[in-house]
């Protein structure tokens, strides 16, 4: 709560304490109050306003895209060029003076850039898992069993969840002791004790496997998504064409693998999409989850963040998403073209 009081503060600073803010807003309100007199008092002084609005009623579409072309296109170029300019490292005061492109240079030597970005693109190895274990659930939810429905709801729970809750549930499910999972194996019949003292079943703990961790974690919250979708495209596959096979003899194995899973790729590529970019963004899962404070879980989200707000190297931080956004045009848009491609 004081957390959440104290970004109300700094908004509130950032924006009621400028006089630009006031005057901008007293214009605006000025010229609402005039147009709605004049619309009162004096209609026809407004309508060639009025008519203008009628014959072109997408102008209003300015309002949204100029907020859209500051806080996104603005900002991004914003941060572009903190990313080359002088901004001294641990430096709270601004500078925006041209610094040239050393933070990149830095950045690509950095002992944590390789570990990082492998560590990144190692997160898509979900998007394979998610896949398959969604077109199974789909399949099985598709053969119309009884509780069907339920089950349902059940497996698309876990992406209702915020990933922050998510992250926290896994994290007490990894506790080497007394966490759920090593006490599920304890109750199985495995010496856990003697596991953990050669350095196995510590999870989130373990360098070697804080990654795999992730990753089935992070499975678990999208699998169902994926599931719901793939049932949703199996749906619309046209009842006729799967009857006509029937008759001819077909059995539903073959039918699935013939002629209803090769049309799935439109629902296939929107879920390599979401995925995609779910994998390479995912910031509030892994901090919740195992800390930020844990480079062998860095990623570059998570190593941009280190940088800005506990190193108050914000340049560098600046050029850390620099290279993000690149990756992510780089590996998503690629994606996007063959999902929205037409034959």
């Amino acid at each position: 709560m004081e957390a959440f009081s104290e970004f109300l503060e700094t908004i509130g600073y950032m924006t009621f304490s400028h006089e630009r803010f006031w005057i901008a807003l007293a214009v605006v309100v000025a010229v609402v109050v005039l147009y709605q007199l004049l619309g009162a008092f004096a209609p026809k002084s407004i309508a060639p306003v009025r008519g203008f609005f009628r014959r072109h009623p997408l102008v209003w579409l300015l309002i949204p895209a100029g907020l859209l072309i500051y806080f996104v296109y603005v900002s991004l170029g914003w941060n572009l060029w903190v990313s080359v300019s002088d901004w001294e490292a641990g430096s709270l005061e601004a500078s925006y003076g041209w610094g040239g492109f050393d933070n990149y240079a830095r950045m690509f030597t950095s002992d944590q850039f390789w570990p990082t970005l492998k560590n990144t693109l190692l997160l898509f190895c979900l998007i394979p898992l998610c896949l398959l274990l969604g077109l199974g659930l789909a399949l099985i939810m598709d053969q119309g069993l009884r509780g069907t429905a339920v089950f349902r709801t059940l497996i698309l729970l876990p992406f209702a969840l915020s990933f922050v809750v998510t992250g926290t549930v896994w994290a007490y499910m990894y506790r080497p002791t007394g966490g759920v999972l090593n006490s599920f194996l304890s109750l199985l019949g495995v010496n856990v004790s003697a596991a953990m003292r050669e350095g196995h079943l510590m999870w989130a703990s373990s360098n070697s496997t804080i990654m795999l961790s992730i990753i089935i974690a992070m499975v678990w919250q999208f699998s169902g998504y994926v599931a719901v979708i793939f049932l949703a495209a199996i749906k619309n596959v046209p009842t006729n064409i799967i009857n006509a096979a029937k008759l001819d003899g077909a059995y539903m194995p073959r039918i699935y693998g013939k002629m209803i899973i090769p049309q799935l790729k439109g629902a296939m590529g929107s879920c390599i999409t979401i995925l995609a970019m779910y994998a390479l963004r995912s910031f509030d899962f892994i901090v919740s989850l195992v800390g930020y404070t844990t480079s062998s879980a860095w990623t570059l989200p998570v190593w941009m963040y280190n940088e800005a707000f506990q190193s108050n190297n914000f340049a560098y931080s600046a050029a850390i998403s620099c290279f993000l956004l690149a990756l992510v045009l780089v590996l998503i848009l690629p994606l996007t073209y063959w999902t929205n491609r037409r034959k």
